[in-house]
């Protein structure tokens, strides 16, 4: 069998993957990563960008819907349709041309990559299964970077009309009726998106609210799209598999037991780590739960062997598993490197849009934490944009100013998130945002302006 060697072997080809593999070899790391489906992982191929695509499909035909009578603009158009097999093609491009994109960057900055199956042999060796001969590669040190999968229900399997978020992005015509089990971002993104498009969504969520991990104040807006678009939502409602025909799905709600016709159904609560099938539990790494348990360096137990992205848990983030990966090339290259990182921003890509970084306003009464807010609707830009619902809110330490944490729900405020994260990175003040001047018109002046609210000094509110 072909043996080979290098300093640092990367295990999977995902945002955190293939950024660990980049930054190596850009530092004169010799480095080989493997992948044994396409580069770019769960969020390029099947996740973040596709699913992205999808809802802007979605949310141009329901704008070109909305000219179809009277409106405020005075545009008039015909009725629209969709082709949702052209779309799933359109958005097929993209992501081809995309992982395309990614195979080259790893080779532009001078890693190897390797398309096949790798299995651990030891905390320095995995054997690598390919067309033609299997190879051996030994490495100084191993980054596990295998990502996630979506989560399972042992009585609602995937298969037939079940569906995971996977085959929800490539459907070939749109469902007549659609149940989502689960209410997060994921099944929340999907199911509006298919709203739109013209099924019958209904939603079935065992907590008590919609993206329960948020308070009520910053979901309230999504909720409202929500019954604006025709959709059934059953809270404190548990899935129990379907009934003795597969046909319909068995729900228990707190009112009894109700059956639910479907077209399909698409299973959305969670994911779990790809952490199991390729001998990673031979090694007798330290686990947290079902996730691999690492340090502020991101290292595993067994010294040489990293881990990065979703195989170690919460937040299962893109972004994250980017800067894990960043940080360990830097580390394998002999920098001094510690996770630090004050605040990873979290963006729902609902309608409207939510953000959300750092703390959370405190409702329980503990804490000396405050929050001012600031509604779109008395922004210019967003007037102008028909964008006028939301809000941004500052939460902050009243004794100090130091900001705390920013939240939005809005459209459009997904691209707001950097300059979030960054006010919370640089430990900003309300001052410091405030005093900052902010171009007029557009929607980053809610911004300062809660910034201002918060400081008693509210010019537009």
């Amino acid at each position: 069998m072909k043996t080979e060697t290098c300093k640092l072997l990367v295990l999977g080809a995902g945002p955190g993957g293939y950024v660990c593999a980049i930054r190596a070899a850009q530092l004169s790391v010799d480095t080989v990563v493997v992948e044994a489906e396409k580069p770019g992982g769960t969020c390029l191929n099947v996740g973040c960008i596709p699913s992205k695509a999808l809802i802007h499909a979605a949310d141009e035909f329901t704008r070109a819907r909305s000219f179809e009578g009277e409106n405020e603009l005075g545009i008039r158009g015909s009725a629209p349709t969709i082709d949702l097999a052209r779309t799933v093609a359109w958005k097929d491009g993209i992501v081809k041309r995309l992982t395309g994109g990614v195979a080259g960057l790893i080779g532009k900055a001078g890693a190897r990559y390797v398309n096949g199956f790798a299995t651990i042999v030891d905390g320095k060796t995995v054997r690598i299964e390919m067309d033609g001969e299997p190879v051996l590669i030994r490495a100084e040190n191993v980054v596990v970077a295998t990502g996630s999968k979506p989560l399972e229900l042992p009585f609602l399997p995937f298969g037939g009309k079940v569906i995971s978020s996977t085959q929800a992005l490539s459907l070939p015509e749109v469902p007549g009726r659609l149940v989502v089990v689960g209410a997060g971002y994921i099944g929340l993104e999907i199911g509006m998106a298919m709203a739109k498009l013209g099924s019958a969504v209904t939603f079935v969520e065992a907590g008590p609210r919609i993206l329960p991990q948020y308070d009520e104040e910053l979901t309230r807006p999504v909720r409202k799209r929500m019954a604006e678009l025709g959709i059934t939502l059953h809270l404190s409602a548990r899935a129990q598999g379907l009934d003795a025909d597969d046909d319909r799905l068995v729900v228990d709600t707190p009112d009894g037991k109700i059956e639910l016709a479907a077209d399909t159904i698409l299973v959305a609560v969670g994911r779990a780590p790809a952490s199991v099938g390729f001998g990673l539990e031979s090694l007798g790494l330290g686990m947290d739960g079902p996730f691999v348990a690492i340090d502020d360096r991101c290292a595993t137990t067994m010294r040489g062997v990293f881990a990065i992205g979703d195989v170690t848990g919460d937040p299962m983030l893109a972004h994250r598993a980017m800067a894990q990966g960043s940080l360990v090339a830097e580390i394998v290259a002999g920098q001094d490197r510690c996770w630090d990182k004050r605040a990873i921003p979290a963006v729902c890509f609902t309608d409207p849009e939510l953000v959300v970084v750092g703390q959370l306003p405190v409702t329980d009464g503990a804490g000396n934490a405050k929050t001012a807010a600031f509604p779109f609707q008395a922004n210019g830009r967003a007037m102008t944009m028909e964008r006028a619902g939301g809000f941004v809110r500052v939460v902050f330490d009243p004794r100090t100013e130091l900001v705390l944490g920013i939240q939005a729900v809005g459209a459009g405020v997904a691209e707001m998130a950097g300059q979030f994260a960054m006010a919370l990175e640089m430990a900003a003040t309300l001052t410091d945002i405030a005093e900052t001047i902010h171009a007029h018109p557009t929607l980053g002046e809610t911004v300062q302006e809660a910034a201002l609210k918060g400081l008693g000094r509210a010019l537009h509110a």
